[in-house]
This record gives C-alpha cells, structure tokens and sequence, in this order.
C-alpha cells in the first residue's frame, strides 16, 4: 500500500477504531461508563484522522475521494461512525451506539484490501460532478442502512433473549424505521437518478442493467417493500428486523460486487 500524508491519517484512523471495537468489546459485557466513554473519544479521533485523510486525498488529486473502492470505503467508514455519533446521548442505546467502531473497523479493513494509488487521470466517465453527487449520497444512505442493520441484528438478539437492561423493542424498532427513513430518499436521489443522470453523460444511456445497477435497484426495492409494509400496516417486529438486515447485505454485495462481476463499474 502506497505511503503519503493520507495514509499516514488513514491508518491513524485505522488504529483508532481498533482500539474503540476493543473498548466497544469490553463495554458490552461489562457495562462501564468509562469504557463507553473511551469509545467515545476514541471514534471522535478516529473520526477526525478519517476526515483528515480524505481531504488530504482530495486535495492531492485534485477530485473529490469517490473513484475507487479504497477510497468509497473509506468515505463509508467516516459516514458510519458520523452516524452513530449522532445518536450518542439518546436514553437507552449505550450499547447501540458503540457499535459504531466495529462497524467502521470492518470496513476499514475491506479498504485496506484494495489499491489506494492515487489516480491523478480519471477515465472520461469519472470525469462528472454527477458521479461525486451519486457517490456522496449513496454513501450517506448506507451509513444510515448501516444504523438500522446495528438495531435490527440488537432487535433479533433481543427478541430472542429478552430485552432487559438495554434499548427497548420499541426504540430499536424506532431506530430501525427512522434510519431506513433518512437512508431511502438519499439512496433514490443519489444511487439511482444522480447515478442514471452520471450514466446518461458517461455512457450515453441512463439504464443498462449492468450487475451494479440491477444490485442497487434490488436493495432500492427491498427497503421500498419495509417502508411501505410499515407506513400502510404498521408492520414490524422480527420479520421487518429481518428485512433490514437482508436489506443491508444486499447493499454491502452491490458496493462490493463489481470485485466480482463484469460492467460498466468495473473500474472500482
């Protein structure tokens, strides 16, 4: 992996959400608000180096960091952890919201797989506002998939060994609803138009159903059927806790899915 001042600060935030996923560890079983509290600070400057890193980066491209999957997943980590932190201080989800870190260190370790060169010349397709629009804002929507994947696994957790000493059933539905409900626009703004208006420029077609396109239009789809399922019946408990959690890991295989299939978003 290359060296430079960005990776210098990725891998300081690299180090930070390690040792807050430990920290996040031990707060689990234990229960100790310090520990809580080193997450915390821990995530904050974890937080901070990843933000560092990414500006850093753009400004050493001359582009903002959204044209690799080095570069994706990282901006996903700091979107995640973003997240999380702003659900810090309600009442009842300690233990939700430390789960931020493990979260963000997964993914950080999925980036450190893949090439982190710097490309100073993009290909012509990634040479549009539209795709840093796209990217952007299909990043802020996993983020909050990623919220509502975290209190729907707690939810299943819950709903088998009860819901005792922790977030209730009715605020990890809550949590779970609410961020599907931030997530679901910005991933029809950004995925699927700013990404069909980016197609349209690049390509000259704004539909071709090239594996990422079809992948994202499934996850679009399955958290169309969680939110209408709620908004229409007032369905939840573990069947929709389930749907956000299939809704999740369909999104991790279409961000990652052009590692393994052929298209048009191959190059990432």
């Amino acid at each position: 992996m290359p060296s430079g001042p960005d990776m210098l600060y990725f891998w300081i935030a690299f180090g930070c959400y390690l040792a807050a996923t430990v920290a996040a560890s031990l707060f689990a079983g234990l229960r100790k608000p310090a520990l809580r509290k080193a997450v915390f600070w821990l995530s904050v400057v974890g937080l901070a180096a990843n933000t560092i890193a990414l500006v850093v980066r753009t400004v050493l491209s001359g582009h903002p960091p959204v044209t690799n999957l080095f570069e994706y997943m990282s901006l996903f980590a700091w979107a995640v952890v973003l997240g999380f932190l702003f659900l810090w201080k309600r009442p009842g989800l300690e233990l939700l919201t430390v789960f931020a870190a493990p979260v963000a260190f997964c993914i950080m370790v999925v980036a450190s797989l893949f090439p982190a060169s710097i490309e100073q010349q993009l290909i012509p397709a990634l040479q549009s506002y539209w795709l840093w629009i796209h990217v952007s804002l299909a990043v802020l929507a996993e983020a909050a998939f990623a919220v509502a994947f975290v209190a729907s696994i707690m939810y299943l957790i819950g709903a088998r060994r009860g819901f005792g000493g922790g977030a209730s059933a009715d605020q990890l539905d809550r949590v779970t609803y609410r961020a599907i409900g931030i997530g679901f626009p910005l991933f029809t703004i950004g995925a699927l138009f700013a990404g069909a208006v980016w197609a349209q420029k690049a390509w000259g077609t704004p539909w071709s159903w090239d594996p990422k396109e079809t992948s994202s239009l499934i996850v679009w789809l399955v958290y169309a059927i969680y939110l209408h399922a709620r908004l229409a019946r007032g369905w939840r408990g573990v069947g929709a806790a389930w749907l956000s959690v299939a809704g999740f890991a369909l999104t991790i295989f279409t961000i990652l899915g052009s590692v393994f299939f052929a298209g048009l978003h191959a190059y990432g």
